[in-house]
């Protein structure tokens, strides 16, 4: 009997301590998995322009606490492809800073876009001939590298941005080793280096340098180039999103707030959050439609002269839509174009997210 009682007890300890093992096992294995299901924070940052800067600035003291970054847009060239503020852009600097560090945002870019500013005061957008001047030899790479520099620490800005758009298609492998040089040697300065891509750039082709954070721009889905429609939708955006898995490194995805007016007559005016808004609450309409493809609100009006309007914008329930999908498709990095004239709605989601 006491063999057998022996035994017994010896068996109901070995499936105690088994028990004890499988719990512990399955505890384990449950931490593992909420360890993976855990989602990474949101990153937010967004653009403030020389043209709406005012505006930009009081949205920004509004969610300034929610932004890590703060981009500050933007550096233009002049006919002689030197770097250029406008007169507007020197008065911000000092409030943008100012509001930026007083908000708790952390970062405050340069962005570079290759716009060109003439002596008689036209501009030309998107000029794709600067970027091939600057490119056209070693020394003037150097050259432009080292004015980038000197504008960055003069002006005490904690990284770049380069807005490059309408490339090339020459230009595109030098202008990626411009890229790798220009986030060496601004890395040694302890500066950062973000690159803005366009939804047409070729990613899947380009030999992109790894370092700098990419940007990939998804809007302009339909816009002044377009019909009416709106500026993303959610099949869009996953596909860029998609797309790319082929950036080196870090990757942050930008989304835009407003949209357009397109007249009867063929003229597409760009439309602020709060112009658009007030389009609608001018022309009594209640209850605008919203886009269930793309969570963008759209409706249309007849101005003065009887000539029929269609108006599609993004407000604040659109971007929390938007930036659901990109979460979605694993982007945590969001980044807003741009402050100024956002409704007070979207600035209160804004500092919810």
């Amino acid at each position: 009997m006491t063999s057998r009682w022996l035994y017994a007890v010896a068996a109901v300890v070995i499936v105690v301590i088994a028990g004890i093992l499988w719990l512990g096992r399955q505890e384990n294995e449950q931490q593992t998995i909420q360890a993976v299901n855990v989602e990474p924070e949101m990153e937010l940052s967004a653009w403030v322009v020389d043209w709406k800067w005012e505006s930009g600035v009081d949205d920004l003291g509004q969610i300034g606490k929610q932004l890590d970054r703060l981009q500050a847009f933007a550096a233009y060239f002049d006919s002689e492809n030197r770097l250029y503020f406008t007169e507007e852009m020197h008065e911000a600097l000092p409030r943008i800073f100012e509001t930026a560090r007083k908000g708790g945002v952390q970062y405050v870019d340069l962005t570079i876009v290759n716009d060109r500013w003439n002596p008689d005061g036209t501009a030309v957008q998107k000029d794709p001939g600067i970027v091939s001047r600057i490119l056209a030899s070693r020394e003037s790479q150097e050259k432009h590298i080292a004015e980038i520099i000197d504008i960055v620490e003069r002006y005490g800005f904690d990284g770049v941005e380069m807005d490059y758009e309408k490339i090339g298609e020459a230009d595109w492998e030098k202008l990626c080793i411009f890229y790798k040089e220009l986030h060496e040697r601004l890395q040694a300065k302890g500066k950062t280096l973000r690159i803005i891509l366009e939804p047409r750039t070729p990613i899947e082709r380009l030999p992109l340098p790894e370092g700098p954070v990419y940007v990939m721009m998804a809007y302009n889905l339909f816009g002044s180039h377009s019909g009416p429609g709106p500026k993303a939708d959610h099949a869009f955006i996953a596909k860029l999103a998609s797309r790319m898995e082929v950036l080196p490194g870090e990757a942050a995805i930008a989304l835009s707030v407003g949209g357009f007016d397109w007249a009867g007559n063929g003229k597409v005016t760009s439309l602020t959050e709060k112009q658009a808004a007030e389009l609608l609450h001018r022309n009594n309409i209640a209850v605008p439609l919203r886009d269930k493809a793309s969570g963008s609100v759209y409706f249309t009006y007849k101005d003065e002269d009887g000539q029929k309007h269609t108006v599609w914008y993004a407000d604040g329930e659109t971007i929390s839509q938007w930036i659901d999908t990109a979460r979605q498709a694993g982007y945590h990095q969001i980044v807003l174009w741009r402050l100024g004239e956002f409704e007070q709605v979207t600035l209160n989601k804004l500092k919810n997210l």
